[in-house]
């Protein structure tokens, strides 16, 4: 009966070392299970934007009005008879933007 005991105790002080050691115990498990979690949904998150910029390639590659349409709004580019009207914050690049 004794060595079961002993057994015990060491199980359970073994739990509690692996419970409470800051350095690797459960608390820290916890911390990088969730910092798993983000990572993987910036994984997927960067994966959904690889996606839409290849597709946007594919279309600058293939597509004359994707050209287009990226020549004239990085540009500014307008048609002979057409008013360009700049807002603000619509779309444009916060660099390009027209104060």
């Amino acid at each position: 009966m004794r060595p079961v005991l002993l057994a015990l105790a060491l199980v359970c002080a073994a739990v509690g070392y692996a419970w409470l050691v800051p350095e690797g115990g459960f608390p820290t498990w916890l911390r990088l299970r969730d910092e798993v979690a983000q990572a993987e949904e910036r994984i997927r998150a960067l994966e959904r934007q690889n996606t839409v910029l290849r597709d946007e390639v594919a279309a600058l590659r293939t597509d004359p009005f994707a050209q287009e349409r990226a020549v004239r709004e990085e540009l500014g580019w307008v048609r002979p008879g057409e008013t360009l009207v700049r807002v603000p914050g619509a779309g444009t690049p916060p660099e390009r933007a027209v104060p």
